[in-house]
């Protein structure tokens, strides 16, 4: 059963999600006791971010044992008992790879330091002697995703490769040793009842032969067709083909790439038959409050992969980017947006990617200078202040300064006023966004339009609509959604309202910045 093409799979992103043990600091134990929310909610798995062992340069995405548990998260213990639980609860659940990089603390990284110039232990990364007289250039022209140069000398002279943070080298994916290990990774999670993995920069990994220098020295992390040579190299193919070997002999078992790829044709080359079952799709959450570019992503995503016989993702958030709430205007206008723009996410044919607090409409915090945590901050001198905006813990219930996430202090600081937002507060108020998720959710699973039983209904049409507004139906079925981004209420396609973004005008039209679904 491919149970993930029509799931909706909750991003739990661990640190910030519930903390068992009063440190601060979210973890395995406190995903376990909301387990049960989680299913009230209605999803059907789980995506945890990194949890394995790390000195938390990137808070776990700086890997340096991937079969193992850091101690800040738990045990093997306690992750087989959330399996085990979240099975119990009818969920799945997918964990984070990190295959491009491993930490500077990982043993391999260690035994090359050790190890001379040309060593097989240095051969598991990129090792380079540098440019210019004393080798005292870095050896090519890469940047740093988290700014500054992509490389770091060591004390014997030679440089590494690091598309990240120092602390995150890359591995060199010609080396058959690196192959072998990740194989390795993929066995040892799914003996363990592992469902699926989502794979970190999976549009990483291959570099082109000889590492030569970028015309444009991009920082950015989104591939272009014009040849970003740091990501998207035809080799990277090949590791994900492996991957999907190893996963056919586990029955039920899926692989998501993290693929910020711009261009339809290559993106779709990552979901081909023998390759990952899915690809996270970005063009709708880079895509501005506007129907007719929210259309266009759409035909775009959909296209895209059923050129190769896949199914759509479908995400507006996750930790790397601003929250919609925040992204969309801010205040009420960003609340309301954000809800419309789940609708029509949640509406829309394949998979969906929710990602923790998106339901409760949780927005960016502006976090204080001194307790500035990503990487980032301090790789960029202080002039871009990373992702702790979208990433501050959930509240749960109760007051502050900690709202139920922890009986200590959370590691990232929760804003005042936040007693509204908690989910206790949203469960009991039908009009909240955590109602509205639930109620949409619900039809997901029960209502017929949401019943995938045939290729049409991976697909939509498109109704004609007022300008400043979209229309669409799920094909082959009766269910449609409409979406107002325009300045004045319009009327509704014909059919039976199901559930709305916001209140309907006193004649029953659609308000700007609304969207309903309708049978």
């Amino acid at each position: 059963m491919q149970w993930w093409r029509d799931a909706v799979v909750y991003q739990v992103y661990v640190r910030s999600f519930a903390d068992s043990d009063g440190d601060g600091v979210g973890d395995l134990g406190g995903v376990r006791s909301r387990l049960g929310y989680l299913e009230l909610l209605g999803v059907d798995a789980l995506w945890l971010t990194p949890f394995y062992r790390s000195p938390m340069a990137d808070h776990g995405y700086d890997v340096a044992d991937p079969r193992d548990v850091d101690p800040v998260f738990g045990d093997l213990a306690a992750f087989d008992a959330l399996v085990e639980d979240a099975h119990r609860h009818g969920l799945k659940i997918i964990v984070d790879l990190v295959p491009n990089h491993t930490s500077t603390e990982h043993e391999w990284f260690r035994a090359a330091l050790d190890s001379a110039p040309g060593s097989p232990e240095r051969a598991r990364y990129h090792f380079r002697p540098g440019r210019g007289t004393d080798g005292d250039e870095p050896p090519n022209n890469w940047r740093s995703i988290f700014g500054g140069p992509a490389w770091e000398r060591v004390a014997d002279g030679e440089w590494y490769l690091h598309l990240f943070a120092p602390e995150q080298a890359d591995l060199n994916w010609t080396n058959p040793e690196v192959w072998a290990d990740l194989e390795k990774t993929l066995r040892f999670w799914s003996d363990r009842g592992v469902d699926g993995f989502r794979i970190d920069v999976a549009h990483g990994m291959a570099k082109p032969d000889g590492l030569p220098d970028d015309p444009q020295a991009r920082t950015e992390l989104l591939a272009n067709t014009d040849g970003d040579l740091r990501f998207d190299q035809d080799g990277v193919h090949d590791v994900h083909r492996m991957v999907r070997a190893v996963l056919d002999h586990y029955p039920g078992r899926m692989a998501v790439g993290e693929i910020w790829v711009r261009d339809d044709e290559r993106f779709a080359r990552y979901v081909r038959p023998d390759e990952l079952h899915q690809a996270f799709n970005f063009r709708l959450l880079q895509t501005p409050f506007d129907a007719a570019a929210v259309r266009e992503a759409v035909e775009h995503s959909i296209a895209a992969v059923d050129a190769v016989g896949s199914r759509p993702t479908w995400t507006l958030s996750n930790h790397d980017v601003s929250r919609p709430v925040t992204r969309y205007g801010g205040g009420a206008v960003g609340l309301a947006r954000a809800r419309a723009m789940a609708l029509v996410m949640l509406a829309l044919p394949g998979s969906v990617y929710v990602y923790n607090g998106e339901e409760l409409g949780m927005p960016d915090v502006e976090v204080p200078d001194e307790a500035l945590q990503d990487p980032v901050w301090e790789r960029s001198g202080h002039t871009e202040r990373g992702r702790d905006s979208c990433r501050i813990p959930v509240p749960w219930e109760g007051g502050g300064p900690a709202y139920g996430f922890s009986s200590g202090e959370p590691w990232l600081p929760m804003p005042a006023g936040w007693d509204a937002l908690t989910a206790a507060e949203q469960l009991e108020d039908t009009g909240s966004t955590l109602s509205m998720f639930r109620h949409a959710l619900e039809l997901r699973h029960t209502h017929p339009g949401f019943v995938a039983d045939d290729d049409r209904r991976t697909r939509v049409e498109w109704y004609g609509a007022p300008d400043g507004c979209l229309a669409f139906r799920r094909s082959g079925t009766t269910l449609a959604c409409a979406l107002n981004t325009s300045d004045a209420p319009v009327p509704l396609p014909p059919g039976d309202v199901l559930v709305t973004s916001g209140p309907l005008t006193e004649d029953g039209q659609l308000p700007p910045d609304t969207a309903a679904w309708l049978a």
